[in-house]
Protein backbone atom coordinates (compact mmCIF):
# COMPACT_ATOMS: atom_id res chain seq x y z
CA UNK A 1 0.00 0.00 0.00
CA UNK A 2 1.68 3.25 -1.10
CA UNK A 3 2.33 6.01 1.38
CA UNK A 4 -0.55 8.30 0.34
CA UNK A 5 -3.16 5.62 0.94
CA UNK A 6 -1.59 4.72 4.30
CA UNK A 7 -1.51 8.39 5.21
CA UNK A 8 -5.16 8.85 4.21
CA UNK A 9 -6.23 5.85 6.27
CA UNK A 10 -4.27 7.10 9.30
CA UNK A 11 -5.93 10.51 9.05
CA UNK A 12 -9.42 9.08 8.60
CA UNK A 13 -9.00 6.74 11.56
CA UNK A 14 -8.49 9.85 13.73
CA UNK A 15 -12.14 10.75 13.13
CA UNK A 16 -14.22 9.36 16.03
CA UNK A 17 -15.99 6.13 15.14
CA UNK A 18 -14.18 5.44 11.86
CA UNK A 19 -12.70 1.97 11.41
CA UNK A 20 -11.02 0.21 8.50
CA UNK A 21 -12.13 -3.30 7.61
CA UNK A 22 -10.05 -5.53 5.37
CA UNK A 23 -11.64 -8.41 3.53
CA UNK A 24 -9.89 -11.72 4.22
CA UNK A 25 -11.32 -13.30 1.08
CA UNK A 26 -9.68 -10.65 -1.12
CA UNK A 27 -5.98 -10.41 -1.80
CA UNK A 28 -6.03 -7.21 -3.85
CA UNK A 29 -5.74 -4.77 -0.94
CA UNK A 30 -9.46 -3.93 -0.90
CA UNK A 31 -10.65 -2.41 2.33
CA UNK A 32 -13.71 -0.52 3.54
CA UNK A 33 -14.12 2.39 5.89
CA UNK A 34 -17.04 2.19 8.27
CA UNK A 35 -18.72 4.10 11.01
CA UNK A 36 -21.50 2.85 13.26
CA UNK A 37 -21.30 -0.51 11.47
CA UNK A 38 -22.03 0.97 8.03
CA UNK A 39 -19.65 1.31 5.13
CA UNK A 40 -19.22 4.87 3.91
CA UNK A 41 -16.19 4.33 1.64
CA UNK A 42 -13.91 1.75 0.09
CA UNK A 43 -10.71 1.78 -1.91
CA UNK A 44 -10.74 0.72 -5.54
CA UNK A 45 -6.96 0.96 -5.68
CA UNK A 46 -4.15 2.80 -3.93
CA UNK A 47 -5.16 6.20 -5.34
CA UNK A 48 -8.96 6.06 -5.48
CA UNK A 49 -11.57 6.12 -2.75
CA UNK A 50 -15.21 5.46 -3.57
CA UNK A 51 -17.17 7.38 -0.96
CA UNK A 52 -20.81 7.99 -0.10
CA UNK A 53 -20.70 11.73 0.56
CA UNK A 54 -24.38 12.59 -0.05
CA UNK A 55 -25.75 14.47 -3.03
CA UNK A 56 -25.74 17.70 -1.00
CA UNK A 57 -22.02 17.57 -0.19
CA UNK A 58 -21.13 16.58 -3.76
CA UNK A 59 -23.14 19.52 -5.08
CA UNK A 60 -21.83 22.01 -2.49
CA UNK A 61 -18.24 21.22 -3.46
CA UNK A 62 -18.97 20.99 -7.19
CA UNK A 63 -17.49 17.48 -7.34
CA UNK A 64 -17.90 15.33 -10.40
CA UNK A 65 -17.50 11.66 -11.08
CA UNK A 66 -14.34 10.84 -13.08
CA UNK A 67 -15.15 10.48 -16.77
CA UNK A 68 -12.70 7.62 -17.15
CA UNK A 69 -14.01 5.56 -14.24
CA UNK A 70 -13.19 1.88 -14.60
CA UNK A 71 -15.24 0.71 -11.62
CA UNK A 72 -18.45 2.69 -12.05
CA UNK A 73 -18.50 4.09 -15.61
CA UNK A 74 -22.30 4.44 -15.64
CA UNK A 75 -22.88 5.87 -12.19
CA UNK A 76 -25.79 8.31 -12.09
CA UNK A 77 -25.09 12.01 -11.61
CA UNK A 78 -27.64 11.80 -8.77
CA UNK A 79 -25.75 9.12 -6.87
CA UNK A 80 -24.60 9.95 -3.33
CA UNK A 81 -21.41 7.95 -4.13
CA UNK A 82 -18.41 9.49 -5.87
CA UNK A 83 -14.92 8.30 -6.73
CA UNK A 84 -12.24 10.60 -5.37
CA UNK A 85 -8.69 10.21 -6.62
CA UNK A 86 -5.68 11.33 -4.63
CA UNK A 87 -2.15 11.93 -5.82
CA UNK A 88 -0.84 14.67 -3.51
CA UNK A 89 -0.98 15.67 0.13
CA UNK A 90 -3.54 18.37 -0.65
CA UNK A 91 -5.88 15.68 -2.04
CA UNK A 92 -5.61 13.80 1.27
CA UNK A 93 -6.43 16.96 3.21
CA UNK A 94 -9.51 17.57 1.05
CA UNK A 95 -10.81 14.03 1.47
CA UNK A 96 -10.36 14.22 5.25
CA UNK A 97 -12.20 17.55 5.28
CA UNK A 98 -15.09 16.06 3.26
CA UNK A 99 -15.33 12.99 5.51
CA UNK A 100 -15.36 15.25 8.56
CA UNK A 101 -18.20 17.24 7.00
CA UNK A 102 -20.05 13.97 6.37
CA UNK A 103 -19.53 12.34 9.77
CA UNK A 104 -18.91 15.01 12.38
CA UNK A 105 -22.15 16.59 13.43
Amino acid sequence: MPNLRKHLVRELLKIPGVIEETWAERDDGFSSLKTEGKEFAHFHNDNELDIRLTKRIISEHNLSHPRNSKNHPNRSRNSPWIELRFFEEIDIEEIVRLVNQLLVK
